[in-house]
């Protein structure tokens, strides 16, 4: 019988603009599986929680040839993260087994450093006590832990679902993960099937073959935190909004 244990990974996503509506179902699926509380009437900009944004964003141009497009913004789980050399209580780590950014609430002391670094603002500060209309409660997930006031949430590429098929696996006596057993709460919730999922160090893998594509990018590269979230678009003004350059984007509004 194969060992229990598994081996590692490097669990990526590729999400394609050109497929994605703007909906927010990968949003709200993210809130409800890892216990996001409702937000308070009195959260803004500063104070709202989440752990996924849906941004908006066009050509610039004026009708008829404006176009718009919509970017789901998560933690993009850096190979090179600015948020763990920051953290002065370990509270972030990057997990050897599968490459994923982890934020550890009961060591994080609210001190809010990963935020300033992390470049894709990524990162909420829980500012309010969990709180849940009367009854909505019973609908929690008992596999994810509700975070208490005063600590730093973000995406985790739902590292429950990981713990229960790595469970399965094991009881099963396998090694590897079968692919079908691990699948983020907004991959599978997303309508237009926007989002692949994988070991991006499968090259067998969707999530792989679609982040070698020609029109895939990410977001920032320059800045070489080699972010494990990839984007792709047929469109090239699409892909020029990633290096958040300006001057390109000014320049490319006024064409034509």
């Amino acid at each position: 019988m194969e060992s229990a244990e598994t081996t590692r990974a490097r669990f990526a996503m590729v999400i394609d603009l050109d497929r994605c509506n703007g909906c927010g179902a990968c949003a709200t699926a993210c809130a409800v599986e890892n216990n996001v509380p409702p937000a308070r009437p009195s959260a803004n900009e500063r104070t709202g929680l989440t752990w996924q944004r849906v941004y908006r964003a066009s050509n610039g141009r004026q009708f008829p040839e404006n176009r718009s497009v919509y970017f789901p913004v998560s933690c993009q789980q850096c190979e090179h993260p600015p948020c763990v050399s920051v953290c002065p209580q370990n509270a972030v780590d990057v997990s050897p087994e599968t490459g994923v950014v982890s934020q550890i609430p009961v060591r994080c002391l609210g001190c809010r450093y990963c935020m300033t670094a992390c470049p894709y603002h990524a990162r909420y500060f829980n500012w309010f006590d969990p709180k849940w209309p009367d009854g909505m409660e019973t609908t929690l997930n008992p596999d994810v832990s509700v975070r208490m006031r005063g600590v730093v949430e973000k995406c985790n590429f739902c590292h429950s679902r990981w713990q229960a098929a790595k469970a399965k696996a094991a009881a099963a006596g396998k090694r590897d993960l079968d692919p079908a057993d691990y699948v983020p709460a907004c991959v599978e919730a997303c309508p237009e099937k926007a989002i692949v999922f994988g070991n991006l160090d499968d090259p067998r893998s969707g999530v792989a073959k679609s982040a070698k594509s020609a029109n895939a990018f990410r977001l920032l590269e320059k800045l070489g935190t080699e972010p494990k979230v990839f984007y792709r678009s047929d469109r090239a003004w699409v892909r020029r909004l990633a290096d958040a350059d300006v001057a390109v984007q000014e320049k490319e509004a006024t064409r034509g």
